[in-house]
């Protein structure tokens, strides 16, 4: 049985490599220009270069999103664009403009495609019309529900594959073409700069009555009336397995180096779970409450067995909930001495009960005992400069890339 694809966000190429060491079978990330997260790190050329490289010698893909709604002054430069890097080895490329998809024949000829689920794709002749274009993979509405995506499966060709979104933000417009960014401070969502203002607090203010504030639900002074909850699919990867979906994609490219090692060892547990043995596979609580350890929403599961309701949305604040802080990251370790090289990612303390973990490891619990900086040999009480390079003594054997945390 083939496994369905873990594909992680990408924001920058630190973060391409932890999805990749912490599980991912591929990533996905931006270049510099025409994708859709333009606040995202993303990747000059020499780091496309780079993180392809580094992705295929580990047996990994690496997908390109170039993903925006191209506007007439964007179509030059990303024939440049294209020609530049055309000869990178990149797997595949996810677009949304069918403008285009006809560039990537034209300059690429034997590129992969992958249709952006901001082409809003929600039924199987529309997919038939993609698959005529040359598409080889449907990344779907999020608008679907679990029947429809099965039903889909079973119409359209068997070549044709389908990918899903299983964890992160969801967009308040229909498969995130949004104009309230554009329309309110002129940041265009379908260009790659929304500023979120489905996250905004509002307020209902009638006309001839200014500073008088209604209330909207339960909040006499504002409401977070578009604020999603965030999509978190783990309890269901068996049955989004059997629904047909090759692809189980994690939404985040914006998202910390703490967040994608987290999640992508979540999801990368469950769904080794279910094929180490499909018909006794069940959910375990512990994947869920490593996701809830960091930065996060409520959580829902979005379209995929009903509608949303008021229940899917969050009319109280738009904060996540930060249970935990990213306090270093492992960079060496010589088991010998049972030391690690630590770079300090926020500020700890001697006394500190922490968190370990790494790839394909459960976490452990210490207390922070002996703290060294790296450089001078002095011993620290505490560790308060950005990426200081540390010693600390490790209760258990580590290894580069794994991850330090405490609860706040």
């Amino acid at each position: 049985m083939k496994k369905i694809e873990l594909l992680a966000p990408a924001g920058d190429l630190e973060k391409l490599k932890i999805a990749i060491h912490y599980g991912a079978d591929a990533v996905y990330f931006g270049g510099e220009l025409f994708s859709l997260r333009a606040g995202a790190g993303n990747f000059t050329v020499e780091e496309i270069r780079e993180g392809v490289s580094f992705a295929h010698s580990h047996g990994a893909k690496a997908y390109l999103t170039l993903n925006i709604f191209a506007h007439n002054e964007d179509i030059e430069p990303l024939q440049k664009y294209l020609n530049s890097i055309k000869d990178l080895g990149i797997d595949a490329y996810i677009i949304s403009d069918p403008g285009i998809i006809m560039m990537i024949h034209d300059i690429i000829p034997e590129a992969e495609i992958h249709l952006s689920t901001q082409a809003n794709m929600t039924n199987y002749m529309t997919a038939r019309f993609w698959a005529s274009q040359g598409v080889k993979r449907i990344v779907l509405a999020r608008e679907m529900t679990m029947q429809e995506i099965t039903e889909l499966r079973s119409l359209i060709p068997e070549e044709i594959e389908l990918e899903a979104f299983v964890h992160g933000a969801m967009c308040i417009s229909y498969s995130g073409r949004c104009l309230l960014s554009n329309f309110m401070i002129e940041r265009d969502a379908n260009r790659g700069r929304c500023a979120h203002p489905c996250r905004w607090k509002y307020s209902l203010v009638e006309e001839q009555r200014p500073g008088e504030y209604y209330p909207i639900v339960e909040d006499l002074r504002g409401s977070y009336i578009l604020n999603s909850r965030d999509l978190c699919m783990i309890e269901h990867m068996p049955e989004l397995i059997k629904a047909g979906i090759i692809s189980a994609k994690i939404e985040g490219r914006m998202k910390s180096v703490f967040y994608v090692a987290t999640v992508v060892s979540a999801y990368r547990k469950a769904i080794d779970d279910y094929y180490d043995n499909p018909e006794a596979s069940r959910f375990n609580e512990a994947w869920m409450s490593e996701l809830k350890k960091v930065s996060h929403r409520e959580f829902t599961k979005g379209f995929y067995f009903d509608k949303p309701t008021n229940k899917d949305q969050n009319y109280r604040t738009s904060a996540y909930t930060r249970d935990y802080t990213f306090i270093g990251i492992v960079r060496g370790y010589d088991p010998g001495t049972g030391y690690a090289v630590v770079e300090q990612r926020n500020k700890m303390e001697i006394g500190d009960e922490i968190e370990v973990f790494g790839p394909n490891t459960d976490f452990f619990t210490q207390k922070l005992e002996e703290m060294y900086d790296l450089e001078t040999g002095e011993p620290l009480n505490s560790a308060p400069h950005p990426q200081q390079m540390l010693r600390i003594k490790m209760k258990n054997p580590v290894a580069g890339n794994f991850i330090l945390r405490k609860q706040k």
